[in-house]
């Protein structure tokens, strides 16, 4: 079973992943869409806040914010890790829930990025945002970082989400029952 998306002048047929008996998503990836990436990051730049700096979860964010920073010109963005690293100094973390992984997970920030957002404008990017788990998570570390939180983008609200007036995001992806049939 699949779902056709149509986002950012673009059409993908999103293959139903059941997470459980009652509830199904479309698995939508960006990882290898040259085209889809670039024509997300240049939709959502155009919907975006005056920003200093983005900041988005690994991993599956990384070719947008890579993409968005590459299209408005800048030559920096920041990524919070799934699992520090030994180059990172001075690191902090914070709990994440997420719809696709299953427990308790912790994204972390490096102490130098910390230190060049803060006092700066964030954009949080991440490609789908669905409990909000993750985008919570990330705007928690620009917080504790000092950074200000001037917008959330996704290329994609999954079921509820798009009812939050909190973020910015492209387009709308509903849930599903275990059949195959949208539910929200």
């Amino acid at each position: 079973m699949t779902y056709t998306l149509n986002i950012a002048g673009l059409t993908r047929e999103l293959t139903l992943c059941p997470l459980n008996d009652d509830l199904t998503i479309a698995g939508f990836v960006i990882f290898g869409d040259v085209e889809l990436t670039c024509a997300c990051a240049g939709a959502l730049l155009k919907k975006a806040p005056e920003f200093d700096y983005m900041v988005a979860p690994e991993a599956k964010a990384i070719p947008l914010v890579h993409e968005m920073a590459r299209q408005s010109g800048r030559n920096e963005y920041f990524l919070v890790r799934k699992k520090a690293k030994a180059y990172m100094h001075d690191v902090f973390k914070v709990e994440d829930h997420s719809i696709t992984t299953e427990g308790t997970q912790y994204l972390y920030m490096d102490g130098n990025d910390a230190r060049a957002i803060k006092g700066k404008r964030v954009l949080v990017i991440d490609d789908v945002i669905s409990t909000g788990g993750s985008i919570a998570a990330v705007e928690e570390l620009v917080h504790e970082a000092g950074g200000i939180v001037v917008g959330k983008m996704a290329i994609l609200a999954e079921g509820d989400a798009a009812k939050r007036d909190d973020i910015i995001f492209l387009e709308h992806l509903p849930l599903f029952n275990g059949k195959g049939e949208p539910i929200a």
